[in-house]
């Protein structure tokens, strides 16, 4: 490799003692060096240490994962210093490299986690193959790589024989990301980058991640990079966190300094926008407006547009990234010690200034109550959705067909203007039950009812409400607007379409009116400068707002809003959320909201006076108003799902792992017996096997819970304990 006998560029943080690698003013341009998407990078990291690098989509963050492989998208540029430091040996200036000598660095020094798992593996072959592909390129001794291979799997906690010998779409979606990190190990490197590893993943699997990597660091002496949008994300794991906004460093420092005393506005303001489990409602707060386009830049201070603390100096002046302590915290901003005080968090010592406001647990159980005779809005009872596993033509020949049991016996009711938040991991059939309830999926069993009509009937033919006019009444939200967007229709007619339902005998400029005046209650002004537009023209909360609007012009009563918020950023979920609860109470509707993140869904639920209902392999597990189930949860996967829970609080930060016995869920084709989450629960006796626990009242709080530890009289208090459970009955109460 190319090296330097001496660097003269003396290091540009001094936090850093031994730094691994060092980024040095360091820039990558597009369009012959005019746009800017990465802009005077300085920044070390420490070797075995946890960087966190957090930003919002399109700051940049990812460019600067890229920069430190020397692997930028052509046409991209990339300038400066990035210089890797071996522990023993000279000094390597990365942008040197040969070819041939970057190759053998990118994964045998640095190694990269990427986003999307299943886009990594060919799906061609096995998963084997992909790690015998690999130390076959960088010719190392393939048998001695498949045993570490091997040893680097049961680490993750998975069964190399069967990960090896499997296609990548026969594994789960945990599975698949952390067979990617067993791979991205495999030729032991120095430093492991990993950009948005777990962002497809629900937060029980990314918590269980971010334990394994802390143990895998510890283990193999790792170095590791870890990129993410998600700020409570990579705070139990990181050492040191930098903040990245409009492609600029604004923030770097300790874990503990840039949690509990960041000095930028943007780093508080980001705190303060992101949904968590205990600060008060009131004081969550979205950032308003987005972060700029590489293209639209503004002068002086980046974040000065959105800040409530610019000044003309910020206009103006970029500050720079220095420290103002004489301390390892670094941050640019002009204002640094007056935003400690402007800005106050809504968590920790800073959250108990902030004046106490009452919560639905404070007086009145949010858990709805029937205050008419009148049927529910929609009623599900005991519907079932069973549907054959899709299997290849030549499986189809000599297998018998598997019944996948994606949902197993619901009872649910939504009342008019009511609002349930559905909380579960991914494949716990969160999404089919949902889109049964609106009529888009047929059960199998049992039934479901639109003010007393059943939905199906009235498909067929029968019963009073027409179907037409219950689909109408029934809208969806989807996960990713973007492809629930046309991508060759401008917004007009993408909203012109609903309209032609509700409003066949309306002009053109009736119809365009009302757009006009519903793209601005939603936010979108001025909303003819919108209707123009394509769907590729607009930001993430832009596209979301499209689909909110295009499901109120249908006038629905009730809105499935499936994951409705994942694809946008922390700084946007909050206002978000806001806007779908005003349009609730304006446009009298009920919502469905589906999440697999227990912040939101407490966000959510509070505001809006609703119940979560907690789902696991196809049941409802637990159900009651976000204050007594956060706060007091009675079944033990409720307990899971508030420990994968980001806490900002590092006082009330759980580093432990998690109250689990196995991580992966089992097969919803095979589901255990008994109660399903037997084989996985801390507190498991022999009656769970054996015996499917009820969803039965809970005798001295609101709601529901389908566990024997309810029920005092229970043989299951007489009953063994399961290998590996908690022998101590109490352990979860």
């Amino acid at each position: 490799m190319a090296t330097e006998n001496a660097l003269s560029t003396p290091s540009t943080d001094d936090a850093v003692e031994d730094p691994i690698i060092e980024v040095q003013d360091t820039n990558v341009t597009f369009n012959d060096g005019r746009t800017y998407v990465l802009d005077d990078a300085n920044v070390s990291i420490e070797r075995h240490e946890v960087l966190g690098i957090v930003g919002e989509s399109g700051s940049g963050k990812s460019m600067f994962a890229s920069a430190l492989m020397d692997s930028i998208p052509d046409p991209g540029v990339l300038s400066g210093k990035i210089h890797y430091h071996p522990e023993d040996g000279e000094t390597v200036d990365v942008l040197e490299l040969s070819d041939e000598e970057l190759r053998q660095f990118r994964w045998e020094t640095v190694s990269m986690v990427f986003q999307g798992a299943m886009s990594s593996f060919n799906p061609t072959m096995k998963v084997g193959a992909h790690f015998e592909e690999t130390l076959k390129a960088h010719d190392k001794n393939v048998s001695e790589g498949m045993e570490f291979a091997a040893e680097l799997l049961e680490n993750l906690y998975l069964e190399p024989d069967r990960v090896l010998g499997s296609y990548p779409h026969e594994l789960s979606g945990g599975m698949q990301q952390r067979a990617l990190i067993a791979l991205s190990m495999v030729l032991d490197p120095e430093v492991l980058v990993m950009d948005e590893p777990t962002a497809a993943l629900d937060l029980l699997m990314q918590r269980s991640i971010l334990t394994l990597l802390e143990e895998l660091q510890d283990e193999y002496d790792l170095t590791i990079a870890f990129i993410t949008h998600d700020l409570p994300l990579i705070a139990s794991l990181a050492d040191r966190m930098a903040i990245i906004y409009a492609f600029q460093f604004a923030e770097i420092g300790p874990r503990n300094d840039i949690i509990q005393r960041s000095a930028h506005p943007y780093t508080r303001a980001l705190l303060n926008a992101t949904p968590n489990l205990d600060a008060p409602l009131s004081e969550m707060k979205p950032i308003e407006g987005e972060g700029p386009a590489p293209i639209n830049v503004p002068s002086g201070c980046r974040f000065h547009p959105r800040c409530p603390l610019a000044t003309e100096e910020c206009r103006t002046d970029d500050p720079p990234l220095v420290s103002h302590e004489g301390t390892d915290h670094r941050s640019a901003c002009h204002h640094w010690d007056e935003a400690r005080e402007e800005i106050p968090l809504n968590f920790g010592e800073d959250s108990l200034d902030v004046e106490a406001v009452e919560s639905p647990g404070d007086s009145e159980s949010g858990a709805r109550r029937r205050v008419s005779d009148e049927p529910p809005l929609l009623s599900l009872d005991d519907v079932e959705v069973h549907f054959e596993e899709e299997q290849g033509f030549v499986e189809g020949l000599f297998n018998d067909s598997r019944v996948v049991r994606a949902v197993d016996g619901v009872d649910l009711d939504i009342e008019e203007q009511d609002l349930v938040c559905l909380l579960g991991e991914s494949g716990c059939g969160k999404t089919t039950l949902g889109k049964t309830m609106i009529g888009l999926q047929e059960p199998t069993g049992g039934s479901v009812k639109f003010r007393g009509q059943d939905v199906w009937e009235a498909k067929s033919g029968g019963g009073e409400i027409p179907y037409d006019d219950i689909r109408s009444s029934l809208q969806i939200i989807h996960q990713d607007p973007g492809s629930a967007l046309n991508p060759n229709r401008r917004i007009v007619d993408i909203l012109a379409e609903a309209l032609r339902h509700t409003h066949p005998d309306s002009d053109r400029g009736e119809r365009r009116a009302r757009m006009v005046s519903l793209l601005e209650r939603v936010g979108m002004t001025p909303a003819d400068d919108f209707l123009d537009r394509y769907p590729h023209q607009l930001s993430g909360g832009e596209k979301q707002r499209v689909a909110l609007a295009r499901a109120l012009l249908m006038n629905p009563e009730a809105i499935l809003a499936d994951e409705a918020i994942s694809a946008v950023d922390v700084s946007l979920r909050i206002e978000i959320m806001d806007l779908m609860l005003e349009l609730q109470t304006e446009f009298e509707t009920s919502f469905l909201f589906i999440s697999h993140d227990l912040s939101n869904a407490r966000y959510f639920a509070e505001h809006g006076d609703g119940r979560i209902a907690v789902m696991y392999l196809g049941e409802i597990v637990e159900i009651a108003s976000a204050e007594r189930l956060i706060h007091d949860p009675r079944h033990p996967y409720t307990e899971v799902l508030r420990w994968a829970t980001p806490n900002l609080d590092l006082d009330e930060m759980d580093d432990s792992g998690p109250p689990l016995r196995e991580v992966d869920v089992p097969d919803p084709v095979d589901p255990p017996s008994g109660c399903r989450f037997h084989t996985r629960c801390p507190v498991a006796r022999e009656a769970c096997r054996e015996e499917k626990p009820s969803l039965r009242d809970v005798d001295d709080a609101d709601g529901k819970a389908a566990c024997f530890r309810e029920d005092p009289n229970h043989r299951y208090w007489n009953s063994e304990p399961l290998d590996g459970a908690e022998e101590d009955p109490s352990v979860m109460k």
